[in-house]
């Protein structure tokens, strides 16, 4: 922070800048240093499921290179380098969160770290750096970075036909690890490690080089998921291929025509099989099915495509079902979304009778009407009064006859919603200015409509001081006076909130507080 010659006002204001990193680490909250150790174990725990992953993904393509060099030598070469480099680099980064746990024992209770006691990282400051540059250490961590990035970049251009689908992946890892010089957010410029770790708590730092760690996972993953891509999955044998049965239906009538086609998986049009055995003839690589459906019941197709390769005649067989049943006289109806209707909000039906056209099928009910430009079958729901509703449903068969059927929807009213502050839940946190110019709101969690709300009423409660009742949605003068006299720590309570659904008169259930905290 200090080198060299320096006038008394710069020693004055490194002088301020310092007491001013006290401040901060002595007023560092230990919810927060319980966060980052919270953070750092969920990367920690993630980084043990990605090496995992990772190695499983190299296994695949060095047994694939080496049984197909011709199409797989130049992903396992590739894949070989990353994986050295990536080694490499992470086990470097793990020396690295030794410095951040300096002078810290493992709590032999918990086998965990004493987060809120690591607020502070002076190993780290006094190791790192030097004056107002790096340290020999800090040097050589930017070195190892570069080096680090320098490879995978190498490793990624090595094989031309695997260059451009990794250049996507090489320009992110280079800005995620780019060691350049960063301006701060009050314009300052600062080098690369000072502005990420500099005066920072150890357990910020070591979460910080856990992310790292994690970082390099996540790359390594996407290079080795494009290099096993689906030009190079495309190169399975025809030994690999299963034919699939698709039919226009899976059930039918009596007497009607049975119609579909047979087929294979990774369905080429340039594949072409030798011969072909089954309830079909062969038309540009896919049998095309022809066939009366008999009596009622359960029915199988099957037969099978045969291929060479290589000299050597390969059968894929196939086989799917299909069920004739009796002339429909059960409608099937379902709510799009649940299996209940919502007051006050409109609800998306579809109708259908199974084997009748959706523009034979009538659906009616008090509240249903046909959805606004909606095809045949589909309809809205604006439940009324009452716990429930019977959906009335009729179709038209070929042959004129009518069926009828119905079903009955709950009706229930929208779930309470939440309190929330600047579009934020629960117990928020934030300076006084924030509050006065937030917008309080109200939400809807875990529902499936999107349902606009608007809050016309809160009450606000400042600890020691009367509550002020509010007309709207945001703070007036009353509340910013009632505000002003609280201080950092002071829990603002927002509660007896009057919500109603915009563009209606429907006030809903009682809505949840919400918690502002002064910070």
């Amino acid at each position: 922070m200090a080198g060299g010659k320096l006038t008394p006002r710069q020693k004055m204001i490194n002088l301020m800048y310092l007491v001013f990193i006290a401040m901060l680490a002595l007023n560092m909250s230990k919810e927060v240093l319980s966060a980052f150790g919270l953070m750092t174990e969920k990367f920690e725990n993630a980084n043990k499921a990605s090496i995992e992953s990772n190695k499983s993904l190299l296994e695949t393509i060095n047994q694939k290179g080496s049984e197909n060099a011709g199409e797989f030598g130049a992903a396992k070469r590739t894949a070989d380098r990353v994986a050295v480099s990536s080694k490499a680099f992470y086990d470097y980064v793990e020396t690295l969160k030794a410095d951040a746990k300096f002078g810290v024992q493992v709590e032999k209770e918990t086998g965990k770290l004493p987060y809120e006691s690591m607020d502070k990282g002076p190993h780290i400051d006094d190791t790192w750096f030097a004056g107002d540059g790096y340290s020999a250490k800090g040097t050589a961590i930017v070195a190892a970075m570069n080096k680090y990035v320098a490879e995978l970049k190498a490793a990624a251009s090595s094989e031309p036909t695997l260059a451009s689908k990794l250049a996507p992946i090489i320009k992110n890892l280079q800005a995620t690890f780019n060691t350049a010089d960063v301006k701060d957010h009050e314009g300052v410029t600062k080098k690369y490690l000072e502005y990420h770790f500099a005066h920072f708590p150890g357990i910020a730092s070591l979460a910080k080089l856990t992310a790292w760690q994690n970082d390099v996972k996540k790359y390594e993953f996407d290079i080795y998921s494009t290099l096993l891509g689906k030009a190079a999955q495309d190169a399975a044998s025809y030994s690999k291929f299963k034919g699939f049965v698709v039919l226009e239906k899976n059930a039918y009538f009596q007497g009607e025509q049975v119609k579909g086609t047979v087929v294979l998986g990774k369905y080429d049009p340039d594949t072409k099989p030798t011969s072909f055995t089954g309830p079909g003839r062969l038309e540009n690589g896919q049998a095309v099915i022809s066939e009366v459906a008999g009596a009622v019941g359960d029915r199988t197709l099957k037969g099978q495509f045969t291929f060479v390769e290589n000299g050597k005649t390969i059968p894929v067989p196939f086989e799917g079902n299909y069920v004739v049943v009796p002339k429909p006289n059960t409608a099937t109806i379902s709510a799009d979304k649940m299996n209940v209707v919502y007051r006050g909000v409109v609800n998306p039906i579809t109708v259908s009778f199974a084997g009748i056209s959706s523009d034979k099928v009538k659906a009616s009910a008090p509240g249903l009407t046909p959805a606004a430009g909606g095809k045949p079958g589909q309809y809205n729901m604006s439940p009324g009064q009452g716990t429930s509703v019977d959906v009335v449903v009729t179709g038209t068969l070929p042959n004129k006859s009518v069926v009828t059927d119905k079903k009955t929807f709950r009706i229930k009213s929208i779930p309470s919603p939440v309190g929330a502050i600047g579009g934020d839940y629960g117990t928020v946190k934030g300076a006084k200015s924030r509050l006065e110019v937030s917008q309080i709101s109200a939400k809807l969690l875990d529902f499936d409509f999107e349902v606009k709300l608007n809050v016309v009423k809160f009450t606000l409660k400042v600890a020691g001081q009367a509550a002020v009742v509010v007309t709207g949605d945001r703070v007036n003068a009353q509340c910013k006076a009632a505000l002003a006299r609280a201080t950092r720590g002071d829990q603002i309570i927002i509660s007896d909130i009057v919500t109603k659904l915009t563009g209606s008169d429907i006030m809903l259930p009682r809505t949840a507080a919400v918690i502002y905290e002064i910070q």
